[in-house]
């Protein structure tokens, strides 16, 4: 992570929320998801995934507890997966769900500054977990309200161009760029923030346990920097030609350099340089993403 990245916010695109009530609701979710979520206390939130039989991921998410609710935030991708799941495999759980998307906004807070940003908020939220910063969900028809108070403590707003500067620079990978279904929790850098290997079992714990205790994945998460900015989808190479991967988001980091984003093979090491797109880079180790 860069220290001297800016607080700021952001209001994301509009969050898939599905909202669960009843008692059976957090102890269901723990049998789909890869973290502990049926541990949760009011006001407490994880980051999860919805793996396949296999173990690469299907969809992420948060998942908060609000009071008497469970709250799942996805994206708009991902909600039809995660409410087949839920109608497939509820048989024998008591709990109603709601999709209650279009009824609350997504305000990302991003930067080392945004804990203190929260203190004396009076607008009602959810907090997420984020390893940016915080994001908060809140109640649509209070966003601006709640925007107001936040560029009143003089945080900027930030484009989503700057988002994604952000996220690269924290090393966070995304759907579509970094993630899709044939990627495996390890490989993206998401076991320490996504997976808890002392709950019980869950859809492609065997795998995901399994690479974990006794194997290695094949692909790591990198950072590339470079004196040349990158190309998304742009081939990765070492030396000799031999195929790594490709770049996934690419961006300009606050100091200037050009950096992005991309999960490699593993014989690429950190402090090694490689070609990518005709562009010498060299890779270098993402920041641990902690779990919640």
């Amino acid at each position: 992570m860069n220290t001297e990245l800016t607080t700021g916010y952001l209001r994301a695109e509009d969050p898939a929320v599905l909202v669960l009530r009843g008692d059976d609701a957090g102890e269901f979710l723990n049998g789909q998801v890869t973290n502990d979520v049926g541990s949760l206390t009011d006001g407490e939130s994880r980051y999860a995934l919805l793996l396949t039989p296999k173990g690469k991921i299907r969809a992420d998410m948060r998942i908060a507890r609000d009071g008497d609710e469970t709250i799942v935030v996805t994206s708009a991708a991902h909600l039809p997966v995660i409410r087949h799941t839920v109608d497939t495999f509820r048989i024998g759980y008591f709990f109603s769900t709601t999709d209650a998307t279009g009824e609350f906004a997504l305000i990302q807070l991003i930067g080392p500054g945004a804990p203190a940003a929260l203190e004396g908020l009076t607008i009602p939220v959810v907090e997420l977990e984020s390893p940016m910063g915080v994001d908060l969900l809140v109640e649509a028809g209070e966003s601006s309200a709640l925007i107001a108070q936040l560029a009143g403590r003089g945080l900027a707003q930030f484009t989503p161009e700057q988002y994604e500067t952000a996220r690269v620079e924290y090393g966070v990978p995304a759907f579509g760029t970094e993630l899709n279904e044939d990627t495996f929790p390890a490989e993206a850098s998401l076991e320490s923030r996504a997976v808890n290997f002392e709950k019980g079992c869950y859809v492609g714990q065997e795998t995901v346990a399994r690479m974990h205790w006794k194997g290695k994945p094949n692909r790591h998460l990198r950072i590339l920097r470079s004196e040349r900015p990158l190309t998304p989808g742009a081939p990765v190479t070492m030396a000799d030609g031999k195929e790594l991967g490709n770049v996934g988001t690419a961006t300009v980091a606050t100091t200037g350099e050009p950096i992005a984003l991309a999960i490699l093979r593993r014989e690429a090491e950190p402090g090694e340089t490689v070609i990518a797109g005709g562009i010498s880079a060299t890779i270098v180790e993402v920041p641990e993403l902690t779990n919640a």
